[in-house]
Order: structure tokens, then C-alpha cells, then sequence
């Protein structure tokens, strides 16, 4: 009787769609809460939301977070405040991918994507650095530094320089 029954089983799952997925040719669509790969982002004129205040840091509870913070110049302009980041790693072996870094982030800065695709082949390779995690500028727009008009720090219009 038992065996009956398992052979039942079997034939009934046999007629029902597969649940795999073959990847990494074929990818799954994540959830919208999904949490994955962090990214700083940028305002759409280029210049970094990120403003070096390391609140993130600060609410991060596996302390996978180190950020440096560095002044704004008239000839160097990363972000529209005082200050920006001059440094910014995550250590992606410590995040638990919580999300307390993005909530935490007063200029929406720093946000957690739903891109999943992390695998390295050192442990150097898990720490993200600003340039890996900083999103290129708009189309368009320039990257940064800028150079500024003393004074104009809180509107941040690029001076263009003379590529010669």
C-alpha cells in the first residue's frame, strides 16, 4: 500500500511546472522590500548626496560601515553641504543587510538596491569602496569635483574649465 502511495506522489508532481530556476542564465525578479547591494547616490545635477555625517556608521549594528569626512572647497565640490565623504567602505563579509544605514541617512544617500549578485575571491574584494558603490552622473551632467564660485556653495553651479 505504501508503495502505491509514493508512486502516486511522484506521477502527480511530474505533471506540475517546475519551481527551478536556471541561473545565472535566468534570474529571478526579487521582492520590492528586497535589501541587497548598497549604491551612494547623486543628485541630478552630479553632485554626491552623501554629506560625511556617519549616521549610517552610527546605526549600523555590525559595524560594517567606516566613512571619513572631509571639507568642500571652492576648487573641490563633491557635495552640495560643508562636507562630504571623503572616505566611504562597506564591509560586506559584516552587513547583515539590514537597512538601518538607509533609514538612518538623512539626504537619502546611501540605499540598498536589489541587486544580489555579491561573491568575492579575497576578503580585500568585500570591502566596497566610495568608487565602487557611488553611482555614475546623470547624463549629461558633470562628475565631481567642481570647481565653484566663492560663495555659491549652497546653489554649487560648476565653473566648466578650459580643457587646455
Amino acid at each position: 500500500m505504501n508503495l502505491i502511495n509514493g508512486f502516486a506522489t511522484t506521477i502527480k508532481h511530474l505533471l506540475e511546472r517546475p519551481v527551478t530556476v536556471q541561473y545565472p542564465e535566468q534570474e529571478r525578479a526579487v521582492r520590492e522590500r528586497f535589501k541587497g547591494r548598497h549604491a551612494l547616490k547623486r543628485y541630478d545635477n552630479g553632485l554626491e548626496k552623501c554629506i560625511g555625517c556617519s549616521l549610517c556608521a552610527a546605526a549600523c549594528p555590525a559595524d560594517a560601515i567606516w566613512v571619513e569626512a572631509a571639507e568642500n572647497t571652492d576648487e573641490e565640490r563633491y557635495s552640495p553641504g560643508e562636507r562630504y565623504a571623503k572616505t566611504y567602505e562597506i564591509n560586506m563579509l559584516r552587513c547583515i543587510f539590514c537597512g538601518y544605514c538607509e533609514d538612518a541617512c538623512p539626504t537619502e544617500a546611501i540605499v540598498l538596491e536589489h541587486k544580489y549578485r555579491l561573491s568575492f575571491h579575497d576578503r580585500r574584494d568585500a570591502i566596497y569602496t566610495k568608487e565602487r558603490l557611488l553611482d555614475p552622473p546623470p547624463a549629461g551632467a558633470p562628475d565631481t569635483p567642481w570647481v565653484t564660485e566663492p560663495g555659491t556653495f549652497d546653489r554649487a553651479i560648476p565653473i566648466m574649465q578650459d580643457p587646455d
